[in-house]
């Protein structure tokens, strides 16, 4: 694809959860390149283990066109719901920046998608998702060398029982969000 020397980055805001059918959409017209990167993990919910997919920076994609030829086809396409603005500007990303990130996301995923595996730590609460066990809720003891598993304390009928269990059978809990510096 050959992109105008007056196309730059620009932030595009899209419906929520329609990152990727956005990205489809814009990636099909003619002189405009798109990053959505997607993370990809596994996922114990109450009917099992899923694997569930969501776009790295939610309801955004980064999109490089020439804004003056191409705003309105890129406002107006299916899943976009504009851009990001200040007042009336729409700022443009650095390229730098957008390298960069392609660069370290691409050394990590495939395509645009990351893969991602659950972080457990001993002592860690959880809850048995499935199985004669469900609900019941105990806290990691160790993590087992072999693939998926863990040792969670349970106290069942009174009595504290180590049970072995495949990690995707437990709902892990949600952590705080980093703060930025």
């Amino acid at each position: 694809m050959t992109m105008n020397d007056d196309a730059q980055w620009y932030v595009v805001r899209t419906q929520t959860k329609r990152e990727r059918l956005a990205a489809g959409y814009l990636r099909a017209l003619d002189d405009i390149e798109v990053f959505c990167p997607v993370i990809r993990y596994r996922k114990a919910t109450r009917r099992g283990k899923v694997w569930w997919e969501e776009a790295l920076f939610p309801s955004y994609l980064l999109a490089r066109f020439d804004l003056d030829a191409m705003q309105n086809v890129v406002a107006y396409t299916q899943g976009v719901r504009g851009f990001v603005k200040f007042g009336s500007v729409i700022p443009a990303v650095p390229l730098w920046f957008v390298e960069e990130l392609q660069k370290t996301w691409k050394q990590e995923a495939e395509d645009e998608t990351l893969l991602i595996a659950p972080s457990i730590h001993i002592g860690d609460e959880v809850e048995l998702a499935h199985g004669p066990l469900q609900g019941l809720k105990g806290s990691i003891v160790e993590v087992l060398p072999s693939n998926e598993r863990v040792k969670v304390l349970l106290d069942f009928l009174g009595q504290p029982q180590m049970v072995d269990v495949d990690l995707f059978s437990l709902l892990l809990p949600r952590r705080p969000s980093p703060k930025g510096s």
